[in-house]
């Protein structure tokens, strides 16, 4: 695909990006796609969907109390539990805000672990990594489920190809996750601002209407996915019938703001 060069001209030192499309054919790649790259918030998604196995497996339930005071491990997954940004204190009632939240992704690791007798970076490597042959991807013990993950653009692909044709989950499961969570609440996406409503659903960012975005402006509004403060993302466009992964080495900043968008138009495009 001649659009992913457009990452040849990003302001970074190094990037790598791949097309997957829903069938699990690789539409094209760029760039060292074996590197390991620190993932940020890009973690989530994968920390959903152990949690979406859990489930699965009878561990946990998505509606039994999990995190503040009235808080689910739905709510969790939902960034509804009214926990703050990266402090582990209340915010909000559980269900009234969308609160972006590092903290209740840590909250929801170690509610896993206890509920799987499993820390959760082993229970992630035993319940997603390992079975989909994600190999250069990790999570440290003690690391945070919402930001510490490694992984690389061949990884990625992997992932984005499950979450496109489950095998480890029904399909129902999956479809679930990808549903706006608590429709209607009104919240601020982390650089981009305040959004009304700020979509969500579990684990996976809900494009929407969302204005301004990460993803592009033919991107359909079911599109699904997350973006990373280390210059990350991975976008499942479901109209499109593909997934895009990128990862560079350079922060997130006004670069990706001006450049991301114009790079997934021309990805779709090509489609």
């Amino acid at each position: 695909m001649q659009s992913l060069a457009l990452i040849e001209n990003w302001p970074v030192p190094t990037a790598a990006a791949a097309v997957v499309r829903a069938d699990g054919t690789v539409a094209g790649t760029r760039g060292p796609t074996g590197r390991q790259f620190a993932l940020a918030s890009v973690t989530k998604p994968l920390a959903a969907y152990a949690a979406l196995v859990a489930y699965e497996e009878g561990a946990i339930e998505l509606d039994e109390p999990a995190g503040p005071d009235g808080a689910t491990v739905r709510h969790l997954l939902a960034h509804t539990s009214g926990l703050a940004f990266d402090e582990h204190q209340v915010a909000a009632a559980p269900g009234t805000r969308r609160l972006y939240s590092n903290a209740g992704f840590e909250v929801l690791g170690e509610h896993i672990a206890k509920a799987t007798e499993i820390p959760f970076a082993d229970y992630l490597r035993q319940a997603v990594l390992e079975p989909l042959g994600m190999s250069s991807t990790f999570l440290d013990g003690g690391a945070s489920p919402a930001k510490d993950g490694v992984s690389t653009v061949d990884d990625l692909v992997r992932f984005a190809a499950e979450v496109q044709q489950p095998r480890l989950l029904d399909a129902r499961t999956v479809a679930e996750a990808m549903s706006v969570a608590w429709p209607g609440l009104k919240g601020v996406l982390p650089g981009y601002g305040h959004q009304n409503p700020n979509d969500w659903g579990l684990g996976f960012e809900i494009r929407d209407g969302k204005s301004p975005h990460w993803t592009g402006s033919s991107s359909s509004p079911r599109t699904f996915g997350h973006f990373g403060q280390a210059g990350t993302f991975l976008w499942v466009d479901p109209d499109a019938g593909a997934a895009c992964v990128a990862l560079t080495d350079r922060a997130f900043g006004p670069w990706a703001v001006e450049v991301w968008p114009t790079f997934t138009d021309a990805v779709l495009a090509e489609l």
